[in-house]
C-alpha cells in the first residue's frame, strides 16, 4: 500500500470544491497529501476545507479563475508558501454549454474552450515550470471526459465546444509527457464517464434510462471509481505511466 501513499507531499485540485474535484481531493488527502482546492467560488472550497480537515487532513481554499494567468501564478505562490514544493497537480476545473451545433453562440463556445483548455494549460505551465526548477519530478493529472474520445449523442449530449476542448486536453496530455518526461515530470488523463454532479445532473435526471442503456455496467460512476484513478495517477504507483488516458465509464467507450 506504500505505493499509493503521498505522505509528505503538496497537491493542487482545481475545482475541488464539488463534485470530481472534491472526491479526488479527499482521496489525496486520505492517502496523506496537503491539499490546495481552487475554484472562482471561494464559499464550496471552504466547505471541503473543512470537511477534510474535520477528517484530519491539510487543506487550503484559494479563489482562481484557471483561465486568468495572473490568479494561477498567485494560487501557485501561495500553495509554495504554505506547504511547500508542490508534487501533484490535479487540472479539473470545466465549464460547458449545451446547444445544436449550428445555434451554439460563439461566445460560449469560446468560454467553455478558454476555461478547458487555456486553464489546463496555464496551470500545467507554471505548475511544470516549478517542477523542472525544482529537479524532482511530479504528477500532474488531466480531468478530460470520454466526450473528448467520441462524439456526442444527439439526443442529449449536443455540447460541441466541450467535446472539442477535452479532445484537446486528451491530446495535451500526450505533449506535455513527452516533453517532460527528461525532468521525470509524469502527465496523464482520466476520461470519467457518467458522473452524478452538478455539471451533469439536469441531464441524467432527465435521460436516465437511455444514458444506462449505453453504459455495459448500467450503472453511473461513483465517487469511489474516481477516488481509485486519480490517486493511482497522483502516486508512485503510476511511475511508470505517462501520456495515457484511463478512461472510466463503466465501459460506455467499449461498445
Amino acid at each position: 500500500m506504500d505505493l499509493f501513499r503521498l505522505d509528505g507531499k503538496t497537491a493542487i485540485v482545481t475545482g475541488g470544491g464539488r463534485g470530481l474535484g472534491q472526491y479526488m481531493a479527499e482521496a489525496l488527502s486520505d492517502a496523506g497529501a496537503s491539499v490546495v482546492l481552487c475554484s472562482r467560488k471561494l464559499e464550496a472550497l471552504e466547505e471541503v476545507r473543512q470537511e477534510i480537515e474535520g477528517r484530519g487532513g491539510k487543506a487550503h481554499a484559494v479563489a482562481c479563475d484557471v483561465a486568468d494567468p495572473d490568479d494561477v501564478e498567485r494560487v501557485v505562490a501561495e500553495t509554495e508558501e504554505r506547504f511547500g514544493a508542490i508534487d501533484v497537480l490535479i487540472n479539473n476545473s470545466g465549464a460547458t454549454w449545451g446547444a445544436p451545433t449550428l445555434e451554439m453562440p460563439l461566445e460560449k463556445f469560446d468560454l467553455v474552450v478558454r476555461v478547458n483548455v487555456r486553464g489546463t494549460f496555464l496551470m500545467s505551465q507554471a505548475v511544470g515550470r516549478r517542477m523542472v526548477e525544482r529537479g524532482e519530478g511530479g504528477k500532474i493529472v488531466n480531468i478530460a471526459s470520454v466526450a473528448g474520445l467520441v462524439g456526442g449523442h444527439p439526443d442529449y449530449m449536443q455540447t460541441v465546444g466541450y467535446n472539442s476542448s477535452k479532445g484537446a486536453v486528451i491530446s495535451m496530455t500526450r505533449d506535455l509527457a513527452t516533453g517532460w518526461a527528461q525532468h521525470g515530470i509524469n502527465v496523464n488523463a482520466i476520461a470519467p464517464g457518467w458522473f452524478p454532479t452538478k455539471m451533469s445532473g439536469g441531464l441524467i435526471q432527465k435521460f436516465e434510462e437511455k444514458m444506462l442503456e449505453g453504459i455495459p455496467l448500467h450503472r453511473f460512476g461513483e465517487p469511489e471509481d474516481i477516488k481509485g484513478a486519480a490517486l493511482f495517477l497522483a502516486s508512485p504507483a503510476s511511475d511508470y505511466v505517462t501520456g495515457q488516458t484511463i478512461v472510466v465509464d463503466g465501459g460506455q467507450t467499449a461498445w
